[in-house]
């Protein structure tokens, strides 16, 4: 019976490696967790408002370009590249850097952050012209963030001044939040208050309908940035989600039903219908209706070659980028 029962977990366990939750998904959720966590510090230390995975179409490769974080304040926008690496890092002479001693005691070597943040710049200012707001020269800048406590330089004075290091990154506070020279530069401070704000609510405007990559909330505090592909299933319950497509909802919530405490095999799925028409919808728009707790949803994480499947038993929500 012992042995039936381990070969029984055995397999359970092979099977839920490769067809559910990918034990390879931790570090993505790890780095995901990261950009989101420095999106909302950067909110709370500048204010403004901080823009998380926009992809943004580059006519020159007729492709669309993930910018990591876009912080837009009164003043100036800043372009920011998450690195949540771990290790000594040293960078050699071509501007690459080179990760020894971190996760799994591997080696990493990366193409210059700088540079690729930088590259970003002019896609994302020709989009935004294509799109009625031609910004200033200089106003939209690019920073490298390395926000894991475990990330050391080696030789730091190399570093460039775009770089943010994990200990530059916690010192900077509310109080002291303009201490690191160049970060938020204020080229713009002396200029007219109502051209500041004007172009600060163009793009505020313009960013919250450009594309972004849906995000993928599970429970244990995981957030996943990738695209949504389709559901899985019994046939009745596919067929009642059939209306869940991107250019109809914007958003979808997991909810348990119970009878006197005990939970059932069943989940109510809400989901608000997309209004063009403004940013949000209020909550009295939500629709509502109720599939197996078996129903899957499979999702192609950003940056994975995969897809990955995930019961809606441990989703919480799901954005849908229009």
């Amino acid at each position: 019976m012992w042995v039936q029962l381990l070969c029984g977990l055995v397999v359970y366990r092979v099977v839920k490696r490769f067809f559910y939750d990918d034990p390879d998904d931790d570090d993505q959720i790890s780095d995901f967790n990261a950009l989101f966590s420095v999106a909302q510090r950067l909110e709370k230390l500048y204010g403004g408002k901080a823009y998380v995975g926009l992809q943004v179409p580059d006519a020159d490769t007729a492709t669309r370009q993930t910018v990591d974080i876009l912080l837009i304040t009164q003043l100036e926008a800043v372009m920011i590249c998450v690195k949540n690496i771990s290790g000594f890092v040293a960078i050699d002479k071509d501007g690459n850097w080179v990760c020894a001693g971190g996760h799994k005691h591997k080696t990493q070597h990366l193409s210059d952050p700088v540079a690729d943040a930088k590259g970003l710049v002019p896609i994302l200012e020709s989009y935004l012209e294509q799109r009625g707001v031609a910004l200033p020269e200089g106003y939209l800048s690019a920073k490298v963030i390395c926000p894991n406590p475990n990330f050391s330089t080696i030789h730091s004075v190399s570093f460039p001044p775009e770089v943010v290091t994990y200990d530059q990154w916690m010192q900077l506070t509310p109080q002291y939040k303009n201490m690191l020279s160049g970060w938020i530069k204020g080229a713009f401070r002396g200029g007219k208050k109502e051209f500041q704000e004007s172009i600060y609510e163009k793009l505020n405007f313009i960013l919250s309908t450009a594309p972004t990559s849906d995000r993928l909330e599970l429970k244990g505090n995981k957030c996943l940035l990738g695209e949504f592909l389709e559901f899985k299933g019994n046939r009745e319950d596919i067929q009642a989600m059939r209306n869940i497509r991107r250019s109809k909802v914007s958003r979808l919530e997991i909810q348990k039903t119970s009878m006197f405490g005990l939970v059932h095999s069943k989940l109510i799925v809400l989901y608000y219908p997309r209004d063009y028409r403004a940013e949000g919808v209020s909550t009295s728009e939500w629709k509502e209706f109720t599939v197996r707790s078996g129903t899957e949803l499979k999702f192609q994480i950003q940056g994975s070659a995969k897809p990955s499947k995930y019961q809606l038993s441990s989703v919480i929500s799901l954005s849908l980028s229009a």
